[in-house]
């Protein structure tokens, strides 16, 4: 583990010190590979003992339609946020590092039952194996959505170093897949076409992030203006594209001034977790991003049950995604809050 997060730190060090320009793009493009595959074998290590599993408190069974998980530095208030959110027990204290293990909770919203996690603070490093950030962020990838939690009190440049962290382990927030196609061949070299003008990439640096996966024949086509973490995305095929909440807590000890400038930020969300500030609007953004259906059944003589929905994603939301929740088989798209009975012939 020493000697991956060294190479993970020349690595950058080198990053740091190149000029960034046309001549030295393929340079930086390899670079960012190796870096990629470093940071790979940190979150998968293979030798034993090198890192270890989930760790004691980490190994919760995703349970309910959805799960969310709470990210953020020590002290921002998480852990008060989950208590007010589901009434879960999660000792809070002034002083950092409170949360140990993952505490799970349960929230009930719109007939769905939505998991929430509050998970140990964060730190600067983590992505490099520091302290139980690998941990952390191995548990944040099984989310729908993550709340990154920040303090209205400190500096917003927190919010840049988490999501560093999270972009290290593969974790992209609030973004969609490349729109580029890779495919590999087995012979031909490397064929790189692009339908824009490339401002980022060009073939040399193609070649130079391929033979870091040692592919040397592949078929390469933009249809946007790609940069070279693009690509490497593609190729490592194990990003994982999440929506997120920036969950500022503690607005009750800023200016409306200083509020005003935090309302500039995308995916925003203030709140005051200790006096119950906007916890309704923050619930209401999760089930925005969640993006779920309700689906109302209906049985045989009686009025549909409209306490009880059938929670669907609305990226599966056919009548046959409906019934594999009970074990069926059909075909039609469904909106939100549509009524369904069907009829077993017995």
């Amino acid at each position: 583990m020493a000697t991956v997060m060294q190479k993970i730190k020349d690595i950058e060090d080198e990053m740091a010190r190149t000029q960034k320009n046309k001549a030295t793009a393929h340079h930086l493009g390899l670079l960012k590979a190796k870096l990629a595959k470093l940071r790979r074998e940190l979150l998968t290590p293979t030798s034993k003992g090198g890192g270890g599993g989930a760790g004691e408190g980490f190994d919760v069974t995703k349970s309910g339609d959805a799960r969310v998980g709470l990210v953020g530095f020590p002290s921002v208030g998480k852990s008060t946020l989950l208590n007010k959110l589901t009434g879960t027990f999660s000792e809070v204290a002034a002083y950092e590092f409170t949360t140990l293990t993952c505490i799970p909770g349960v929230i009930m919203y719109k007939g769905a039952k939505i998991q929430l996690l509050d998970l140990p603070g964060i730190i600067e490093g983590a992505k490099d194996g520091k302290g139980r950030g690998r941990q952390v962020i191995s548990t944040a990838r099984t989310c729908n959505v993550i709340l990154i939690v920040l303090d209205a009190i400190k500096p917003i440049t927190h919010k840049r170093l988490i999501e560093k962290e999270l972009e290290g382990f593969g974790i992209r927030l609030n973004k969609t897949p490349p729109n580029l196609t890779f495919r590999r061949k087995d012979k031909g070299g490397i064929n790189f076409t692009s339908t824009v003008t490339n401002t980022n990439l060009d073939l040399e640096t193609v070649k130079a992030i391929c033979s870091e996966y040692r592919i040397h024949n592949a078929d390469v086509s933009l249809r946007y203006d790609a940069t070279a973490d693009d690509l490497i995305d593609v190729i490592e095929g194990s990003r994982i594209y999440m929506p997120c909440i920036y969950v500022v807590n503690k607005i009750d000890q800023i200016t409306l001034e200083e509020l005003e400038i935090l309302d500039k930020l995308p995916h925003y969300c203030p709140i005051s977790a200790h006096l119950e500030w906007n916890l309704d609007g923050l619930l209401e953004m999760i089930w925005e991003y969640l993006d779920l259906v309700r689906i109302y059944t209906k049985p045989k003589g009686l009025n549909p049950d409209y306490e009880d929905p059938v929670i669907v994603s609305s990226k599966k939301k056919t009548v046959e995604d409906f019934c594999n929740r009970i074990h069926k088989d059909m075909e039609h798209e469904l909106e939100d809050e549509d009524v369904v009975q069907i009829i077993k012939k017995v």
